[in-house]
């Protein structure tokens, strides 16, 4: 029981307000997801949108972005400017009035804008709070108008400078040191995103810079006019395509545009991108449901009616979306997004609009073009059939799981705990690596698998053969999950899964064919942080009675010139050792004399290593590197395994003839 001195007051004064932009400092992350690199970068995204509505709505033609010295970002665009008249209820400028008051903008009511990214109205007043220093640039009414700002609120009255003929609105900001954690912008994934923007809004100019360095050193310019269309022909550029014509629709439906291409690829993974009012909503979304609810009536429709069912069961979502690459936009004047980083549509009247307009022109489109449609149909066939033997293999894998013992494969090497948190399984490379890890352990927390030579390329392998791959029958049972539409993440029984391979070229490809395994089929415990990769150290490094471990040549060169006190010029030895010296020294016996009494060990291997020496490096939490796995952009992620991992041996080429000049290192 609370004694009565013990009580908190809790009366009117104990009730905070915050004012102006005050909640957005307070509380970052409800505004734009989060302090990290996300949430800085999403900045420019609410700023861009601002420029981006104007372009949709017809207002503006070009766009330019450019990033500037000491962390500042440009925005500026030839729309109309944001209005700098005094605000009937505010009674200050316009100007000042979007940018220092929440829910504030053209974007509530009125036609200034029939279409619009912003749900919340929130935008550029949140990249004014969260930055400190901000100056907006307006060109209208005949002058040129600027307002300067720090940490969301007004450090100059709005000013009326020189005359111009021209229209417009500039933003320049400095994002605020104190709010995010790094300041760190990254240049590709800026031109990523704007990319994307300029295929979605036709003949509109987007121009973008680099000049953090002073100079304009990268600048690319994106003019599109094809609309989804030619997004679609981006997405397939390395991909062969399985008929003729693409399939393309635009059309109004209950107020709403929704445009829409599709095309089938020789390929086994779906590639669906979807978007409302240009903002790409990873997460879909009404629209993209009925997207693929018309899809999958019509195709069954079309194969019913022409005679393919013989024998066999009606297409299901999953078989109509092998292979398929899809666009899916939409433009209405009120959308509703799940959070304020705007990943999901949940307006209802999108999934039917969406599903309207696709079932009438997809069967159009099916009866003007039947070779087209027969190459689609037996596309789908054939993802039906694998599918049916599929299922057959998984349930042999599930069944089989359940038998042994405890659901277990023999080969794991399993940990006392039962709690997933405080679990980990280690995925090593071959039984000699797999004896020193069972042996140097935490026997609590660590579980370790062995793998028998290389895991099957997914890339290239359907469900039914990949099930049958030894290897990854094991790790499917280990994990707990099950797969494909049995997958549930709530029964992982792990929550850290590393992979652990040795530091060479054949380490390195069963990482990446284990990476693309768990991006194809897995790919909710990678959304969920679970997946990790270990880094075991390159050296071990032996003066007299002191051991270090090197993790790079550079880490080696440091620790090497430590031991030897390359300070003292007596010692004659040079502060960085050559890579010959490095050789010569772990291929004879004489490595003490040559290095003054130092020795160099190479691990060209984790079987090299002791039990010992593996759970000191790379297995002890307290000082083991860890490098999470993390997916930023899944369409991207997803064209680079096609390359990489595909059948296509061109685009593979040409990727890494394009990389080739920034290799430093091959056997690392």
């Amino acid at each position: 029981m609370i004694k009565k001195e013990e009580v908190k007051s809790y009366s009117a004064k104990d009730i905070y307000v915050l004012e102006g932009l005050e909640p957005v400092r307070k509380r970052p992350g409800m505004y734009i997801g989060s302090t990290g690199v996300d949430g800085l970068h999403h900045l420019i995204w609410e700023v861009v949108d601002n420029s981006l509505d104007e372009a949709q709505n017809g207002y503006a033609s070009e766009i330019e972005i450019k990033l500037l010295p000491n962390s500042r970002v440009s925005v500026k665009d030839n729309g109309r400017g944001i209005p700098v008249d005094i605000h009937p209820q505010t009674k200050k400028s316009a100007l000042e009035t979007v940018l220092c008051t929440l829910h504030a903008g053209g974007k509530f009511g009125g036609d200034s804008y029939k279409i619009s990214g912003g749900l919340h109205g929130v935008g550029v007043s949140v990249v004014n709070a969260l930055s400190k220093w901000l100056r907006v640039e307006v060109e209208r009414d005949g002058f040129l108008w600027t307002q300067e700002y720090a940490r969301g609120k007004p450090t100059t009255k709005v000013e009326k400078k020189e005359r111009t003929d021209r229209t417009g609105t500039t933003v320049i900001f400095d994002a605020d040191p104190e709010i995010f954690l790094e300041m760190k912008l990254d240049f590709k994934r800026i031109i990523d995103h704007l990319r994307e923007q300029a295929y979605l809004i036709s003949k509109t100019k987007i121009s973008v810079f680099d000049e953090r360095d002073g100079n304009a050193l990268f600048k690319y310019v994106f003019y599109f006019e094809g609309g989804v269309i030619s997004y679609l022909k981006y997405l397939t550029e390395d991909l062969e395509q399985l008929h003729n014509n693409i399939f393309y629709v635009k059309k109004d439906f209950d107020s709403m545009s929704v445009e829409v291409s599709l095309c089938f690829v020789d390929d086994l993974q779906p590639m669906e991108v979807s978007f409302a009012n240009n903002i790409k909503t990873g997460e879909g979304g009404m629209h993209l449901t009925g997207f693929r609810t018309a899809l999958t009536r019509v195709l069954n429709d079309y194969a019913k009616q022409n005679g393919y069912f013989k024998n066999i069961e009606a297409f299901t979502g999953d078989d109509v979306r092998e292979g398929l690459v899809a666009v899916v936009s939409v433009k209405l004047s009120s959308p509703q997004f799940e959070g304020q980083t705007k990943a999901k549509l949940g307006n209802p009247e999108a999934r039917s609009s969406v599903d309207s307009v696709v079932s009438a022109s997809l069967k159009e489109f099916l009866e003007k073009n039947q070779n087209d449609a027969r190459a689609i149909i037996e596309k789908v066939l054939l993802a039906q059939k694998a599918r049916v033997a599929a299922k057959a293999a998984k349930e042999s894998v599930l069944r089989k799981g359940a038998l042994e013992g405890a659901g277990l494969p023999g080969k794991l090497a399993d940990c006392s705990s039962k709690k997933p948190e405080e679990s980990e399984l280690f995925i090593v490379e071959g039984p000699s690596a797999g004896g020193s890890a069972k042996g140097g352990r935490d026997r609590q927390t660590q579980a370790i698998l062995p793998l028998r030579g290389k895991p099957l390329n997914v890339e290239k392998a359907r469900m039914e053969k990949m099930l049958i791959n030894e290897e990854v029958r094991t790790l499917v049972i280990a994990l707990g999950t099950a797969i494909a539409n049995e997958f549930n993440l709530a029964k992982i029984r792990y929550h850290k899964i590393i992979i652990m391979t040795d530091a060479d070229v054949d380490g390195m490809h069963i990482r990446t064919l284990l990476l693309t395994l768990f991006f194809r089929y897995f790919q909710p415990v990678i959304d969920a942080g679970y997946l990790y990769i270990a880094q075991p150290p390159l050296y071990k490094i032996k003066k007299g009675k002191e051991i270090r471990y090197a993790y790079s040549d550079g880490e080696r060169d440091r620790i090497v010139a430590e031991l030897q006190k390359i300070k003292s010029q007596t010692l004659g030895v040079k502060a960085k050792i050559k890579e010959s010296e490095v050789e010569e020294i772990m291929e004879t016996d004489v490595a003490e004399e040559k290095i003054k009494g130092a020795s160099i060990q190479r691990f060209k291997g984790l079987g090299e290593m002791n039990a010992e020496e593996l759970w000191e490096t790379t297995m002890d939490p307290k000082a083991r590197v860890l490098n999470r796995v993390t997916i930023e952009d899944a369409v991207e992620a997803d064209k680079l395994f096609d390359v990489l991992m595909g059948d296509e041996v061109l685009p593979r080429k040409k990727f890494i003839q394009s990389q080739a000049s920034l290799v430093k290192e091959i056997d690392v």
